[in-house]
């Protein structure tokens, strides 16, 4: 595609962004990530997930919801248009990763996977709707949230660092350790999917399939890699202090930690109180809190310097599929 044809070469030639905003747009799509998992969270615990009877339209006569259709079309259907908002704020971390000079292919990279997360979840969101809440079709929609809030994360991280090769900043044996604790944290939230689609929380006050274990017995399983997290996180505050790591990383180490405790209150509220439905929202809310932190951790033992002339937008601009 000549580069004078595509709108995004175009908008670089008349306007530069600055490092402050690229940042600015990917943080906000971070909050976004977030947003959409509560909102979504919000849809399932006031039994609206059913508010619209199709999709992509809300009735099979109406693209809106009716009047006859009460509060749970508007809590559904106001969900959906959340998704609107998303597209927006990644549009414009688009743009400006894609406008500043110079140009950073990676960052770009980032941006645009994160639309095409927001498309295919969406797409996975009527898939939900149309198979009537099945409770495995749930929790893929859920963590294909987690996804987009991953990527979502490592653009803001990437925005705030150069393009260099990655360095580490502490002994393999050490990164290692991080990473196994960005693997336990993801079974975590995994599992705790799970418990989700046994538990009563169905999405639908009418009779709506389950995962058929109880889910007693998997929260017991999700308790046991809270354990595990916990250990693992303590176990690497030490280490860190051993080896004499980066201050910034033991501080990230103790920001987790004290993000774990407070979803360990809500968790065993929520279970000890029969899972009341505002305590399992901010439980939500907490697990992506806590994927945040872990991942914040794991990359607070690696840096990415600058470079000097590394990242110099190209005299052909490829086509925007190329880009992405």
């Amino acid at each position: 595609m000549p580069k004078s044809l595509n709108p995004f070469a175009l908008i670089a030639e008349r306007w530069q962004p600055s490092a402050k905003f690229v940042e600015r747009a990917a943080l906000a799509t971070v909050v976004m990530a977030v947003v959409i998992v509560v909102t979504g969270g919000a849809v399932r615990l006031t039994d609206s997930g059913l508010g619209c009877s199709t999709w992509p339209t809300c009735t099979p006569q109406s693209l809106t919801p009716t009047k006859a259709m009460g509060l749970h079309g508007i809590i559904e259907f106001s969900n959906r248009m959340l998704t609107d908002v998303l597209c927006v704020v990644v549009g414009v971390a688009i743009i400006a990763a894609r406008a500043r000079t110079p140009w950073r292919r990676g960052l770009t990279k980032l941006a645009w996977a994160q639309f095409w997360l927001v498309m295919s979840n969406a797409v996975l969101g009527g898939i939900v709707v149309l198979t009537g809440l099945n409770p495995y079709t749930v929790g893929a929609h859920f963590l294909s949230a987690t996804a987009l809030l991953t990527v979502a994360l490592l653009m803001w991280q990437r925005s705030r660092e150069g393009d260099g090769p990655v360095r580490d900043l502490v002994v393999r044996p050490v990164r290692q350790l991080s990473w196994l604790l960005v693997t336990a944290a993801g079974l975590l939230i995994v599992v705790g999917t799970l418990v989700t689609g046994a538990g009563p929380h169905a999405g639908d006050a009418h009779t709506v399939h389950r995962i058929p274990v109880d889910w007693r017995e998997i929260t017991q399983l999700h308790v046991d890699f809270v354990y595990v997290v916990i250990g693992l996180t303590v176990a690497l505050w030490f280490v860190l202090r051993a080896v004499g790591g980066p201050t910034a990383a033991r501080r990230r180490v103790v920001e987790l930690f004290a993000v774990l405790m407070s979803q360990g209150v809500v968790g065993y509220v929520q279970y000890f109180t029969h899972l009341p439905e505002l305590v399992v929202g901010i439980h939500m809310l907490g697990s992506c809190l806590v994927w945040i932190a872990v991942l914040r951790v794991a990359l607070s033992l690696r840096e990415r310097p600058y470079q000097a002339g590394a990242a110099e937008i190209p005299a052909q601009d490829p086509a925007v599929p190329a880009a992405v």
